[in-house]
């Protein structure tokens, strides 16, 4: 994106976060972004804009150890700031496995599109979030190898591939 806050690039005359915030402000009692720039900007469209702690933009978990402290809720829901055309049902399908009465019950669901899966579209059980911190530490950094070290099912969503659709380049 050379450079350009992805979330802020323009597509169909509005920015990339007015579409996920228009799928997920009803979804959810709180709309939380991770941002580490443009917070003014971004708070548009979220009831709290939330900065990374540690130093030199450590990836998408270090956004969530982030929130992280502001969680007030069972669960936490992620999408990345990309995917214009998230599911309407996203939230209740990504939640329902964690909802579940097997025992042990997963922790975090992710959405699979039928061909790949969408680590930055999660539900994640907030109590979940205190092994981020940890795992941060020990110098890891990838959201599907801290999914892999929790118990986590992916959702079929082969149904809406499309939905994930997102952007990571300037056409």
């Amino acid at each position: 994106m050379n450079g350009r806050d992805k979330g802020l690039v323009t597509w169909q005359g509005k920015p990339l976060i007015a579409y996920v915030h228009q799928c997920l402000n009803p979804q959810v009692a709180e709309l939380l972004i991770s941002c580490n720039r443009n917070h003014a900007r971004y708070q548009a469209y979220a009831d709290r804009t939330i900065a990374d702690t540690r130093r030199n933009f450590q990836g998408p978990l270090a956004g969530l150890e982030a929130a992280s402290a502001h969680v007030q809720t069972e669960f936490l829901v992620v999408v990345s700031c990309d995917m214009p055309g998230l599911p309407a049902d996203l939230v209740d399908r990504l939640i329902a496995p964690l909802r579940s009465k097997q025992r042990p019950s997963p922790e975090i669901s992710y959405a699979h599109d039928g061909i790949r899966a969408q680590y930055l579209c999660a539900a994640v059980r907030g109590e979940c979030l205190n092994s981020l911190t940890p795992y941060l530490n020990a110098g890891h950094r990838t959201v599907r190898d801290w999914f892999a070290s929790r118990r986590s099912v992916s959702i079929d969503f082969s149904d809406e591939r499309s939905s994930f659709a997102n952007f990571n380049t300037l056409a």
